[in-house]
């Protein structure tokens, strides 16, 4: 679930806000977005994925705000792990190996629109 916003690594992007499926996320003050609606959080870490700031912390709980401690959570190295573990910019700079991942967005407007 997701838990944190870094406002100080927050670029103000706005892509969480933009691929959260549950609309969990909204534009804030100066682009960092706020946690408007957490029980909605299905844990899915798109928004973790698509922040290349590591700005935001992602829970692996999905049932059960935790309010982690922010300076143990940047402290440990947790923030972006997802998106690193995944891969998802490893082939960013080779032609050869297109990031596919776009094609989950087509899913995730299905399921905005039968929510």
């Amino acid at each position: 679930m997701i838990e944190l916003i870094y406002s100080d690594l927050c670029n103000g992007c706005g892509q969480c806000v933009t691929v959260c499926p549950t609309n969990v996320l909204s534009p804030g003050p100066q682009g960092v977005p706020l946690i408007a609606e957490q029980s909605a959080c299905q844990t899915c870490f798109m928004c973790e994925l698509y922040c290349a700031q590591d700005a935001l912390y992602v829970d692996p709980d999905c049932a059960t705000p935790r309010k982690p401690d922010p300076q143990k959570i940047r402290a440990s190295g947790l923030l972006g792990q997802y998106r690193r573990d995944s891969g998802w910019d490893e082939w960013a700079d080779d032609p050869r190996h297109a990031n596919e991942h776009w094609r989950m967005d087509g899913i995730f407007a299905l399921a905005r629109g039968a929510g």
